[in-house]
């Protein structure tokens, strides 16, 4: 199976400061990670599209993304323009991530009915579409179910000829969309109706059945290779011998994954059982795009160091 070159990203919300924030960007950076993505919550967290057009402005090569927007927050027409302007102001190093939204104190505190999962995903999957249109420079008149736009393009367009397209699934339903209309899959487990994680999908089993999902969809083997199947990571730890207390809590830590036969959504070990676990992982399922939290940013830069682009 054809594989792809490992990278590594950082998933990121808030700093203290501004100054702060940027420092983070330009650290990521100088470590070799290859992506600074944010969510799309209320709450206590930067505005994605201000703080990533400002991570662009210290950073050369690094690539900015949302992981993800939440779709029903917006209309396809603006959420387009937010995204191409990012693209533009950025020099075409956009990720454009986007979700049915899902997280409930978001939809309360705007007022907004949380719909069941497939009217969500609906308007989503309409949404995408009109939006890749837009992407590609049409004049777009849309009636949809769920949206209207008339006559509506984009300027500046984007500077990518085609944006990279991300989209996270844990159900079935989402890893066949996500299969057929992107470019970045990101594997998670299923989320409740009430919008709660299922931790029982977390599993290595679990995964590579929702990877066999994927692969199906995607309808040829070359198809599947050419899509980049991503983690989030929801904690990890590098064992360091210099440091025995930090050392013990990793492997205390480990136990845990061992447990329910191991998962890709916890790295633990040393960074030699790290980056031998994620090959080993790479050649069985074709993950190769790790994103880890900011607490993980320099513990896990080894790990980046050895595999990053390789």
């Amino acid at each position: 199976m054809q594989v792809h070159p490992f990278r590594f990203g950082l998933s990121t919300s808030w700093a203290p400061s501004g100054e702060a924030w940027l420092a983070r960007a330009r650290r990521a950076e100088e470590l070799g990670y290859a992506t600074l993505l944010m969510p799309d919550h209320l709450g206590r967290q930067l505005s994605p599209s201000v703080a990533l057009g400002a991570a662009a402005s210290v950073t050369t090569r690094m690539r900015i993304g949302t992981l993800v927007y939440a779709n029903d927050y917006r209309h396809p027409l603006m959420l387009a323009r937010e995204a191409a302007t990012l693209d533009h102001v950025s020099g075409g190093r956009l990720e454009f991530g986007i979700g049915a939204g899902w997280k409930v104190p978001d939809y309360r505190q705007l007022a907004m009915t949380y719909d069941p999962p497939p009217r969500r995903i609906d308007r989503m999957v309409e949404s995408l579409r009109v939006i890749k249109r837009l992407f590609a420079g049409e004049r777009v008149t849309h009636r949809g179910t769920y949206y209207r736009l008339d006559d509506a393009r984009l300027a500046p367009a984007p500077v990518q000829r085609q944006i990279p397209i991300v989209i996270g699934g844990g159900g079935p339903r989402m890893l066949r969309i996500a299969a057929r209309e992107a470019n970045i899959v990101g594997l998670l487990p299923q989320f409740s109706p009430r919008g709660r994680p299922i931790f029982s999908q977390a599993s290595e089993k679990e995964t590579e059945r929702k990877v066999a999902v994927i692969r199906e969809a995607a309808g040829s083997q070359a198809a599947f290779e050419r899509l980049e199947l991503s983690v989030l990571v929801a904690d990890g730890g590098v064992l360091d011998v210099r440091s025995p207390a930090r050392s013990a809590l990793a492997a205390a830590k480990a136990i845990g994954p061992l447990a329910i036969g191991g998962t890709p959504y916890l790295l633990y070990g040393t960074a030699a059982q790290i980056r031998e676990g994620l090959l080993r992982r790479r050649e069985k399922l074709g993950i190769s795009y790790y994103v880890v939290h900011p607490r993980l940013l320099e513990p896990m830069a080894p790990v980046v160091e050895a595999l990053a682009g390789r």
